[in-house]
Formats: C-alpha cells, sequence, structure tokens
C-alpha cells in the first residue's frame, strides 16, 4: 500500500502559493507596457487624451498601484534635498523677474502702532510679537514644475487642451491648467547624470543634449527609464548656487545646457517619462538650434503638445555624489489659484 503523508499531501498547495507569489513579484517589478499605462502609446507619447477639460495631462497615468511601486524603492530612509534657496538677489532666467521679500509686520512696527488691541501693553505683559512678510515673486523663480498652462503658442494663443487666452485667460491668473492643478506627484524618478558620464563638473552653457548622450549615461549607470517615471538630466549647473544663487555669473556660464527637442521626443514618445526636469531654469538648450519654430521648441512640445510637466532647478548633486540614479521622488505644489508654476519648491528624493 502507497503512504502520504500530511507534508506530501500538502505540497500542490504550496506549489500553487509559490507560483502565486512570484506572478505577483512579477507583476510588481515589470515595467509596464503601453497598453498598461493608461495614456502613453510608444511612438506617440502622452497628447490630448484624457478628455476636452483635462487640465492634469500626463500625470493623470499615476495610480496607486504606481504610487505603491514608487514608494517601494525606499529602503534606506535617506532624505535628498532637492530644493534651493532663494531670496531677491537670486540667478533667475531673463524672461522672468526677480522677487521682493518685505518685512510686513515686525515685533517693533506692531508694538509701536498698537493697530490691534492685543498688543497693548495691559493685555500684552509678555510682550509679545510676529513677523509676517508680503511677497512681491514671479511664479517662476527657484525649484518649480510649470503648470501645463505656462506656455502659449499661435495666433490663438492656447496652451494644453486647446485653452485659449480669449476664453481662460485674464488680469487675476489662467483659469485653466494652472499650477493648482499639479496633483500631489508621487513616482519612480531616474537620475541621468550627463555631466558625471562627461567627465565633468558642469556643462559648458549651449551645450546641446541629445537623446545619444542620454542613453551613453543611462548605459554607463546601469539604469533603465520605465513608462511613468520623472526623468531628471543633471548638467552641473546647480554646483554653482552657493548661497540664494548669488554667483549669476558663474551660474549663467553653464546655465543654458540643456537637452534638445530630439532628446524630448525620445524620453517622452521612447520611454514613457511622465515629467521631465533638470538642474538649470529652463531645462532645454539655448539659444534654440537654427531651424527651431520658437525660441523653446523643447517647452512647446512638452507642455502644450504632450501635456508633460517640466520640472526646472532641481538640485540633483547630492543625488550625483551617492550615484543614486533610481529613487522615490515627491513633490507638491502649493495651490495658488492663477499661478503658472509650483515655484520655490522643495521636492525630495527618497533612497
Amino acid at each position: 500500500m502507497k503512504h502520504t503523508t500530511k507534508s506530501t499531501r500538502c505540497l500542490p498547495a504550496l506549489l500553487a502559493i509559490c507560483a502565486l507569489l512570484l506572478a505577483w513579484t512579477a507583476w510588481t517589478t515589470a515595467e509596464p507596457s503601453a497598453q498598461e499605462l493608461k495614456g502613453w502609446k510608444k511612438g506617440r507619447g502622452w497628447g490630448w487624451v484624457w478628455g476636452k477639460d483635462d487640465e492634469v495631462g500626463s500625470l493623470n497615468a499615476m495610480t496607486p498601484q504606481s504610487v505603491l511601486k514608487a514608494i517601494g524603492l525606499v529602503k534606506q530612509g535617506k532624505i535628498y534635498d532637492l530644493g534651493i534657496d532663494y531670496d531677491r538677489t537670486s540667478y533667475k532666467w531673463p524672461g522672468h523677474s526677480p522677487g521682493e521679500i518685505i518685512s510686513f509686520r515686525t515685533p517693533e512696527g506692531v508694538k509701536r502702532q498698537q493697530d490691534h488691541g492685543f498688543t497693548t501693553p495691559s493685555v500684552n505683559p509678555a510682550e509679545l510679537a510676529w513677523h509676517s512678510c508680503a511677497l512681491f515673486i514671479n511664479d517662476n523663480v527657484a525649484t518649480q514644475i510649470d503648470s501645463l498652462g505656462h506656455i502659449t503658442t499661435g495666433e490663438d494663443d492656447h496652451w494644453y487642451n486647446g485653452f485659449t487666452e480669449a476664453e481662460w485667460g485674464g488680469n487675476f491668473g489662467i483659469r485653466k491648467a494652472d499650477a493648482s492643478t499639479i496633483p500631489p506627484i508621487v513616482v519612480r524618478g531616474v537620475l541621468i547624470d550627463v555631466a558625471g558620464h562627461q567627465g565633468v563638473d558642469a556643462l559648458p552653457g549651449g551645450t546641446a543634449i541629445g537623446s545619444g548622450d542620454l542613453m551613453a549615461a543611462l548605459e554607463n549607470q546601469g539604469t533603465t527609464i520605465k513608462p511613468g517615471d520623472a526623468v531628471f538630466v543633471r548638467t552641473g549647473t546647480l554646483r554653482y548656487w552657493g548661497e540664494a544663487g548669488g554667483d549669476h555669473k558663474k551660474i549663467g556660464a553653464h546655465d543654458s545646457a540643456g537637452i534638445n527637442l530630439e532628446a524630448a521626443k525620445w524620453l517622452v514618445e521612447e520611454k514613457g517619462a511622465i515629467m521631465v526636469g533638470s538642474d538649470t531654469s529652463g531645462l532645454e538648450v539655448g539659444p534654440a538650434p537654427p531651424g527651431s519654430t520658437s525660441f523653446i521648441p523643447v517647452h512647446e512640445y512638452l507642455l502644450v503638445e504632450q501635456g508633460v510637466h517640466v520640472a526646472e532647478f532641481h538640485y540633483l548633486e547630492d543625488l550625483a555624489a551617492d550615484r543614486v540614479y533610481e529613487f522615490c521622488y515627491i513633490a507638491a505644489t502649493n495651490k495658488i489659484k492663477g499661478s503658472t508654476a509650483g515655484f520655490t519648491m522643495r521636492p525630495i528624493a527618497l533612497r
């Protein structure tokens, strides 16, 4: 008579469980295909595919599952601060204006003027006071993410999804695809250290970064881009930021290095980037190459045509120093209605 032990009887069930676990692991770690990543199609990219009222663009592709995958990259609990400090003297892109931070309430002023009853000595024997400031500031300064309404094109001044200035512009900010529509972002971030791969502290100004440069750096790092990633290109410019970006001459000598239109198309249409950023004020190479249809063709392509947000002035030096090429990227913008960029931000990378 053949004897069957309890462990032998359980073997099929254990094998089935192992198979399910292997399938789950493969599913959670696999690169999503064009069909699995909603809204993206290889060779086309994103585009105006989310409906006529959409103001979010490619970031619609974030899901609870993609967020969990991004968070799953965190193994050490180390935080990288990707924001840069800012003040009224900081370097900026020439097309934007500087900001002023003005003391609007000061301890001396509120005590002397006593416009508020709670500052009088009889009710305030401890002589408490406060500071607050008034900000007169451009919404495109320091670490930022451009909204999809930042760039317009054509005689009708339209932006992403066909919203036009005549219908949705005005003197109190734009009313479609402004910075308040940028959702909280939690995605896999990828650093492409072009400056590091080329063995320079920072790329010279005017250096055009093509897809070949990106592919070479990625191969050197052993890094791959997956559909749905936020991609950050390091030129090395922000190694010279110093105290609030005070050395304009030094920063300006490198700030115009950046990706060209061919590289932007490769990142979006072939690799599925959900957001593209860098450590410069403008992401793309300047001046625009001969034959370009505008002075910032990459912005026009990403923001207007593809609905892909542009991240600028992200501090990538610490990530590069530690050779951290993939990470969990987390960012949230101020919900200021009508503004055209999330500005003076402090996004983080988690390792």
